[in-house]
């Protein structure tokens, strides 16, 4: 059964064959024996890799593939490694539908260029990043508002090295949810020190790296 619906096929394709400039390879990780969101993310990925000949489609095993998913630091399932020319440390953990769909044909997008639309003044900030970032913006399908903050983070990966993006679907990982707090979504969790709720601009969202990486200088964090 197909995931993407009949309706949107076409205006997908035509999006794929305007817009991606390079090729982008999604290396998705499930199981043997999928669960149903698995198994909806796996088609997703195969049918996304067969609207456009710059899309590449690699399906692995979690467990049996343990070292190549540990080498993309995948810990939990089903996960998506968006590739470009490089590896951009964007990551979808969790079927990105409803809203999140429409952000990851807009990643797509940016990682075939290798760039982004930020703003001049906030990549001069940027630069000024040159420890590990890991950012975390847990959503949910319904929520309008979390693809925004998904796109913003996974912007910031592409345009600096030091950082990683996920989009943690917490319905999928309810453990997450539970451990970060997240009685509203977006919730997004910053080097495990720093969190905050909102679809706010990337101005903030260097402040708020800016503010983890002091906060991880702290021997009271360390």
């Amino acid at each position: 059964m197909a995931v993407i619906q009949d309706k949107d096929r076409e205006n997908i394709k035509k999006k794929l064959d305007k817009e991606l400039e390079g090729d982008v390879k999604l290396i998705m990780f499930t199981q043997e024996n999928e669960c149903q969101f698995c198994a909806d993310t796996r088609g997703m990925v195969e049918e996304l890799a067969g609207m456009s000949p710059k899309i590449e489609a690699e399906i692995h095993d979690f467990i049996k593939d343990e070292k190549l998913a540990k080498s993309y630091g995948v810990k939990k399932i089903p996960a998506i490694v968006m590739l470009g020319e490089k590896d951009y440390g964007i990551r979808f953990y969790g079927i990105p539908s409803g809203y999140e769909f429409k952000s990851f044909q807009e990643d797509l997008v940016d990682v075939s260029r290798g760039r982004t639309d930020l703003s001049d003044d906030v990549k001069k900030k940027l630069a000024n990043v040159k420890k590990p970032v890991h950012i975390q913006v847990l959503v949910s399908p319904t929520c309008s508002y979390c693809s925004m903050a998904v796109r913003t983070a996974h912007k910031l990966a592409i345009e600096n090295e030091h950082i990683k993006a996920d989009m943690v679907e917490m319905v999928e990982f309810p453990h997450l949810a539970q451990k970060y707090m997240a009685m509203s979504v977006p919730k997004i969790v910053i080097n495990e020190i720093v969190d905050f709720v909102g679809a706010q601009p990337p101005e903030y969202f260097v402040e708020e790296i800016m503010r983890a990486l002091r906060a991880g200088d702290n021997p009271m964090y360390s």
